[in-house]
C-alpha cells in the first residue's frame, strides 16, 4: 500500500483554509475592478526559450522544467551522456512559470493588436519556483499582479502606492511599510563605487541582505573579487531614508557626480510630488538597501513588508522598460506589483485577522428529528437557497447532538430543529449556535428571520 504524500514545498488546503484565501482574493479583485485592471490569464506552462534568461542565473536555477512528451531521451545521441546544459533543450522544451510578469510581456507581445495602451491588467494564478521550502516560502505558491504597460508615466506608479493602501485597509493589515527605491539610483550608488560593470552581482548581493546580513553580503562582494574601497562606499550608501525631499537631498549627494543616479533622484522626486498632494494612507520608507534581483527591472521598484512579526516581503514589483523588447516589441515601458497571497494569509493568521465569518460556509442547517419532517425541510430548504441563503439539510433524523454537533464543527450559527411537535404546529425551533439563544418560528417567518439575523 503506497503512503500518500505530497512534494515538497506544496499543500492541500482545508475548506477553512481554502475560504480565508478566497477572502484574500476577494479583497484583491476588488481593489483591482476599482483602479480599472482588467484581468487576463496565462498557460501554467511556458516555452523555457521565453522563461530562461529574464530571472537572472540564480533564478534561471530555480525554473521547474516539464520532460518533453514521450521517449524524452530519443533526441539524445552519441555513446556519451552529454553535460547538463547540452542535455536540457534535448529533453525540455517547457517550465512551469516562474512569476506573472515575463509570461505578461509575451502575452503583450503576442496580443499587442487586441488590447488598447495604456494597457491595466490583473492576474491571480499560481507560480513555481524550485526553492528550498521553509516557512514563508513554498515551490508552488499564487501571485496576484496589477501592471500599467505601454506608458512611462510617473503617475502609475503612484497609483500603485494608492492600490497597496487599499488593497491592505481591506485586508485590516496595518503593521507593514513600503519600501521604495530606483534601480537608477543603485545604478549610481554603483558608479560611485566604481564598480557599475558589475552591477548585476551587485544587486544579486544586496537582495541578500535580509536573508544574510550586510556581513554576509560584504563576505559575498569580496569572494567576487570587489575591491575593498567600493564595498566601502556601498556599505556607506545603502541605507534608509525618509521617503521626502529631504530624504532625495541625502541621497542626490551620495550620487551627484553619476548622471544615471541623478535620472533616478529625479524620477523619485516626481514620484514624491505626487504622493505629497494626496498622502494616500500608507507607511513609506525610501531604502537604498533594496535591489530586486531580478534582471527585468529598470527603474522605481517596491517593496511591502510587515512591521508586527517576522517575516519576508507579503508584495513587490517595480518598473520594467525592456521587457517585451526580449520578445520583439520595443518601446513599451511598463510598471507592476505582486501581492504574495500565501504570505498575506500566513500573517493575517498570525495576527488574528480574520473575521469569525470568513471560513462559515453554511449559515443554517436544518434538523429533522422525525423521518416524517424530512419532506416539509427539504422544501424550506429550496425556498432559502433560492432566497440567498446558504443552507444545508441533516441527510437524516438522527440524535439531535449529534446534528448539533456537526452544526458546531462547520460554524454553522443556526440550526432549525423540527420533531413531530414542531411539524403538527408548523413550525421550527431556531437555535443560535454561537448564542445558545433558541425560539420557535413559524415556518413562514423563517426567512424573514434568516435576512435579518444574517
Amino acid at each position: 500500500m503506497q503512503k500518500p504524500s505530497l512534494p515538497k514545498g506544496t499543500r492541500d488546503f482545508l475548506p477553512k483554509v481554502a475560504a480565508k484565501r478566497k477572502y484574500i482574493i476577494q479583497c484583491i479583485e476588488e481593489s483591482f475592478n476599482s483602479f480599472g485592471f482588467k484581468p487576463i490569464e496565462t498557460p501554467a506552462m511556458e516555452n523555457l526559450s521565453t522563461l530562461t534568461g529574464k530571472y537572472g542565473e540564480e533564478g534561471d536555477k530555480l525554473l521547474f522544467k516539464v520532460l518533453n512528451n514521450g521517449d524524452y531521451l530519443s533526441k539524445v545521441k552519441g555513446d556519451t551522456l552529454p553535460t547538463s546544459n547540452e542535455l536540457l533543450p534535448k529533453i525540455a522544451e517547457k517550465g512551469l512559470r516562474y512569476d506573472l510578469t515575463v509570461p505578461f510581456a509575451r502575452f503583450v507581445v503576442q496580443n499587442r493588436n487586441e488590447i488598447t495602451f495604456p494597457f491595466r491588467r490583473s492576474q491571480i494564478q499560481p507560480v513555481w519556483r524550485a526553492d528550498r521550502p521553509q516557512k514563508g516560502r513554498y515551490r508552488e505558491f499564487y501571485q496576484c499582479d496589477a501592471d500599467i504597460i505601454g506608458t512611462n508615466s510617473l503617475v502609475s506608479e503612484y497609483e500603485l502606492i494608492c492600490l497597496y493602501s487599499m488593497v491592505f485597509e481591506k485586508l485590516d493589515i496595518t503593521d507593514y511599510i513600503v519600501k521604495v527605491n530606483n534601480r537608477k539610483i543603485l545604478e549610481g550608488v554603483a558608479e560611485v563605487a566604481n564598480c557599475k560593470d558589475r552591477f548585476k552581482e551587485l544587486t544579486i548581493a544586496i537582495d541578500k541582505l535580509d536573508k544574510i546580513g550586510m556581513d554576509g553580503v560584504v563576505k559575498e562582494l569580496t569572494a567576487s573579487g570587489f575591491e575593498a574601497k567600493s564595498i566601502d562606499t556601498i556599505k556607506e550608501s545603502i541605507k534608509t531614508f525618509e521617503f521626502s525631499e529631504s530624504g532625495l537631498k541625502e541621497i542626490e549627494e551620495i550620487v551627484r557626480t553619476s548622471p544615471i543616479g541623478l535620472q533616478g533622484i529625479d524620477e523619485m522626486r516626481e514620484i514624491i510630488s505626487y504622493y505629497d498632494a494626496s498622502r494616500p494612507n500608507i507607511k513609506i520608507e525610501l531604502d537604498l538597501k533594496l535591489a530586486r534581483g531580478l534582471d527585468y527591472y529598470t527603474g522605481c521598484i517596491f517593496e511591502v513588508v510587515p512591521t508586527s512579526i517576522s517575516m519576508g516581503s507579503i508584495s513587490g514589483g517595480g518598473r520594467y522598460d525592456n521587457l517585451t523588447e526580449i520578445f520583439g516589441l520595443k518601446g513599451v515601458s511598463g510598471v507592476g506589483i505582486s501581492f504574495g497571497l500565501d504570505r498575506i494569509y500566513d500573517l493575517m493568521e498570525e495576527l488574528n485577522l480574520f473575521d469569525q465569518s470568513v471560513g462559515s460556509f453554511t449559515q443554517i442547517l436544518l434538523c429533522p428529528m422525525d423521518k416524517e419532517c424530512i419532506p416539509s425541510l427539504l422544501n424550506l430548504l429550496n425556498e432559502h437557497r433560492l432566497a440567498g441563503i446558504s443552507s444545508e439539510i441533516y441527510p437524516k433524523a438522527d440524535k439531535l447532538k449529534k446534528q448539533l454537533d456537526y452544526a458546531n464543527k462547520n460554524g454553522i450559527q443556526y440550526c432549525a430543529i423540527m420533531g413531530s411537535q414542531e411539524l403538527e404546529k408548523n413550525e421550527v425551533t431556531l437555535k443560535n449556535m454561537f448564542s445558545g439563544e433558541q425560539q420557535s418560528v413559524k415556518l413562514e417567518d423563517l426567512l424573514i428571520l434568516m435576512h435579518e439575523s444574517v
